[in-house]
């Protein structure tokens, strides 16, 4: 019986409400939200200024040295590469005349 009795102090949910309304509601809770912001904001520090900069100048600096490294090591695979195929193609050109060599020579003469 007591979990029926209704109280007066108790919230009541809205079933039906305008998305409309729902949404101008919002925007203007995140306005007042925003406005609260900037007013709490005070002039910023001439050392916070120069940290930010700072901070921009080291990043760019170190997506610069991170472009290079990507550039120097791909060129240094490459390279890599390059290598291991000619030394494959002169390892190929070694083993096939020694084939043809053998191939070439007369049988021997006592078995």
């Amino acid at each position: 019986m007591a979990l029926c009795v209704r109280r007066s102090y108790a919230y009541s949910r809205v079933d039906n409400e305008d998305p409309d309304e729902k949404i101008h509601r919002r925007a203007q809770f995140l306005i007042c939200k925003v406005l609260e912001q900037a007013d709490s904001l005070r002039k910023p520090s001439f050392l916070r200024i120069r940290f930010c900069r700072l901070k921009v100048k080291i990043g760019k600096r170190m997506r610069k040295l991170r472009k290079s490294m990507v550039v120097s090591l791909s060129a240094a695979r490459i390279r890599l590469y390059k290598k291991i195929l000619s030394q494959l193609k002169a390892w190929k050109l070694l083993f096939s005349s020694e084939r043809t060599n053998i191939a070439s020579l007369p049988p021997p003469l006592f078995t």
